[in-house]
Formats: structure tokens, C-alpha cells, sequence
């Protein structure tokens, strides 16, 4: 470019000093100037400006950093136009060149998707192809060099960057094929956290509400990508069948009548193409109440200490409670199998005000029962629960319960709770999913904590 004429030759930049570089990099990586790997250049105002502005849809595009919006990426369009002859006083940008604010709100990166010419409080930065755009673009937008312009910003009144300073600034130069991987986990990761951010702006007065949208939007999809490498819902459910059709042969499970096909209508809402809706007593293995002792506190059922009982009282969203815990002998255990509770079960209460809590037994648990009150969801393959738990504490999972609850004291059966339709991701989104909601709920606790 230099020796074609199309950039000026400028003076080498100095070495980049030990104390310059501000973390480790991986070895194949390499710090260089930012200089050094783009062409940078300052805008130019013709003056007056006004003489220059027109009305005419003939006229260059005149870009103004007050007219861009803050937090943006690219610049589409410009609000006012300059005649052919202010050109000759600006700088003439192109699409695909990066323009950096260089006064006012000085360090903000914006790539032009325009043809026009742009002020003095611009610079214009054209990459010398070591850079993929969009990883540019979050090199520009990040802490550690905004950190660098703010050190290097000078000026008696409004701070600004020169070429120099913006030239000098140590950067990294990954391989163009990591820049690329590291722009799709950025792009993937920003897309979930602005949906984040729009559900808090929109119950950040009510963290129960807020909780609620996030599992919600984590059980569309929409907390999470689509990796083709995770494979589809659809092999996995058939993974599933297979399994279950080996318990049933091998007799640690009973037979079933085939649960019906998922209706149109049935289903809520849209998921993924790789997703599947499912019917829960389909990738279940056990589903079914239990039953109090004959007596309960009036006879000698309970003891002082035996296997846990437990009782709507101890099953909530967020774990068992031991408030109000009480304790059945081994060998009435024994005598109760089909309400007998293990490790990494689901419970459900299924009538009264409790309806809908649902709790993960620990895994570390060893054994208990449950009253009829409770339904025990056991998962064929056990990884599945923490998913099947969000289901079924999302909203759409608590209208399906209580909009299926009948009699007197609003019973969920658990015929009607093998009918419930769930969208199945494939099993490597479902642990993605659960981490997100994991990592935001502990975000949204510590908050209040604060």
C-alpha cells in the first residue's frame, strides 16, 4: 500500500516494553501496536459547515457522532447531507472503515456501512487485513484499550485522541481462525445478556417475576445457541425409548399404554429445530404418589429417627426443607416401595396451596417416602432433572398443573402429570441452559444480598 501510494509512510513505532503489556496471551498470539496492523486517519470540517449542508438526496453523507447512537455498531444512515465541494475539506470514509470518537464521548467504536465524510472529532481506522471485522470491532470496544485512550487523552477542555496516541496503543493479534471463534462465543454470549438486561429493566422491582422470564426464556431456547455438534432432541428421545424399552424387559419397570401423540394444539409456544416436545411420562421412568400410614401422627408411623418422610410442607423450588421433617422406620419402608424416594428424584406437590413446588432430591440422599401429596418424577436417564425441574417451575409448566387440577382440593394426578408436553433440547444445551439460569439466579441473589 505504501509503495502503490495509497498510505503515507510513517515512522517506524518503538518496540513494545514489558511494562506496556497488561495480561498474559496464549503463545500463538502475538501484542502489537495498533499501528502497526491498521491505517489510522483524523476527519477534517469544512467551515462554516452550513454553507456546505444541503437538502438534496444527491448529497454526501455527513457523519456526526451527536447523531449515532450510543452503544451502537454500525451507521446506517446520516440526518444531514454535504454538497460535492465540502469533501475536499473532510475525510471521505467508505463502508467496512472503523470510526472511532475522538472528542465528546471520545473511544466509541462504529463500522460504516455508509459512504460519506465524517468531522474532526472522528478517526477513520482501516484494518491491513490482520484483523477478521467483527473481532476489530470488540478489540475497539474493549475495557483495556478504552483504558489505554483514557490514559493517553489530552485537551484544555473536551479530551481527545491523536493518531499518534491511537497508533501507540498495545493490542492483541490472535490467528484470524481463533478471531473467528472468539466473535461467535461473543456474539452468542451478548445476545444472551442483552435478553437478560431487557427482563431485568422490566421486573427489577420484582425478583421472583424476573426469575420466572429468565427459566422462561431458558426453556425457548433463548438463553442459549444451537450447536450442531450437540446433535438433535429427536436422537436422543430415541436413545431414551431404546432404554426404557430395556427396563421393561428387564422388569425394574412396569409397562405402560403408549401415551398419545402431542396435539397442534397442545403445544405453548415455538422451540428450536432440534428441539422436540415430548411428553414427560415418555422419558420418565416412574411417576406416581405415595400415601400416608394408617394413623399418621396418631399412631406410632413416625419415629425419632429412621428414613425421612416427607410431607408438602418440606418440598419447595429451591430444595427440601427440614422444617416440620419426620422419620418412618425401616421396615415400614420396606413395606411402601411404590412411594419409595432416592437419590436425584424429583418431587411434585400435587394439591393445595403448595401445588406446582417441585424439589431435586440430593444426590447424596439414601432413601425416604411420601404421602399422597406428593408425586415422585424419576427420570429414565437422571441428567435430564435439573432441565425437567426448571420446566416444571417455569410459568408454562405452572399453568399446565393448575390448569389440570380438579376436585375439591385442586389434585394433580399423576396420570394428567405423564400427559404434561415439554420442549427437549438435546442433552448438551439442557446442562448449558441450567448453568445459565444457575449463574443468573446467583447473580440476581447476590444483588439483593448487597
Amino acid at each position: 500500500l505504501i509503495k502503490d501510494k495509497k498510505i503515507k509512510k510513517e515512522k517506524p513505532l518503538p518496540e513494545i516494553t514489558a511494562e506496556e503489556i497488561p495480561f498474559d496471551i496464549p503463545e500463538n498470539w502475538k501484542w502489537v501496536r495498533l499501528g502497526d496492523v491498521t491505517f489510522i486517519e483524523r476527519g477534517g470540517s469544512p467551515r462554516p459547515i452550513k454553507q456546505y449542508l444541503t437538502d438534496s438526496a444527491d448529497g454526501i453523507n455527513w457523519i456526526k457522532i451527536g447523531d449515532v447512537e450510543k452503544g451502537g455498531k454500525y451507521i446506517f444512515d446520516t440526518k444531514e447531507k454535504i454538497i460535492a465541494e465540502g469533501k475536499k475539506k473532510s475525510r471521505r470514509v467508505y463502508p467496512g472503515d472503523f470510526l472511532l470518537t475522538n472528542s465528546m464521548s471520545f473511544g466509541r467504536p462504529y463500522i460504516s456501512k455508509i459512504e460519506g465524510c465524517i468531522h474532526d472529532g472522528w478517526l477513520v481506522i482501516r484494518d491491513l487485513k490482520g484483523y477478521s471485522p467483527e473481532y476489530l470491532y470488540y478489540l475497539l470496544s474493549s475495557s483495556n484499550l478504552y483504558n489505554q485512550f483514557c490514559n493517553k487523552a489530552s485537551g484544555s477542555t473536551v479530551n481527545n485522541l491523536n493518531i499518534d496516541k491511537v497508533n501507540n496503543s498495545v493490542v492483541t493479534l490472535p490467528p484470524l481462525s481463533e478471531q473467528k471463534r472468539i466473535v461467535a462465543k461473543l456474539d452468542e454470549v451478548l445476545a444472551e445478556i442483552k435478553i437478560i438486561d431487557e427482563l431485568q429493566s422490566q421486573y427489577a422491582s420484582n425478583v421472583d417475576a424476573l426469575k420466572s422470564k429468565i427459566i422462561d426464556a431458558g426453556i425457548r431456547g433463548q438463553l442459549t445457541e444451537q450447536l450442531p455438534e450437540d446433535g438433535t432432541a429427536e436422537e436422543l428421545y430415541q436413545a431414551i425409548q431404546t432404554e426404557k424399552a430395556q427396563l421393561i424387559k428387564d422388569k425394574k419397570i412396569k409397562k405402560e399404554k403408549p401415551l398419545p401423540e402431542i396435539t397442534a394444539d397442545e403445544i405453548p409456544f415455538d422451540v428450536p429445530d432440534n428441539w422436540k416436545w415430548v411428553r414427560l411420562g415418555e422419558i420418565a421412568s416412574k411417576i406416581s404418589s405415595g400415601n400416608t400410614p394408617p394413623g399418621g401422627k396418631k399412631s406410632d408411623a413416625y419415629v425419632k429417627e429412621g428414613y425421612s418422610f416427607f410431607r408438602e410442607q418440606n418440598i419447595y423450588n429451591d430444595g427440601i426443607r427440614s422444617e416440620g421433617l419426620v422419620y418412618i422406620s425401616g421396615e415400614l419402608l420396606e413395606k411402601r416401595p411404590n412411594s419409595t424416594v432416592l437419590p436425584k428424584d424429583i418431587l411434585l406437590n400435587i394439591t393445595g396451596g403448595s401445588i406446582g413446588r417441585c424439589a431435586i432430591v440430593p444426590d447424596d440422599f439414601t432413601k425416604g417416602s411420601i404421602n399422597q401429596h406428593i408425586l415422585i418424577i424419576r427420570m429414565i436417564n437422571p441428567e435430564f432433572r435439573a432441565y425437567v425441574h426448571n420446566y416444571i417451575c417455569s410459568e408454562q409448566g405452572q399453568k399446565y398443573i393448575k390448569g389440570n387440577a380438579i376436585g375439591d382440593k385442586d389434585g394433580f394426578s399423576g396420570g394428567r402429570c405423564k400427559n404434561m408436553p415439554i420442549p427437549l433440547p438435546p442433552l448438551s444445551e439442557q446442562k448449558r441452559i441450567v448453568a445459565k439460569i444457575k449463574d443468573v439466579f446467583g447473580a440476581l441473589d447476590e444483588r439483593d444480598r448487597l
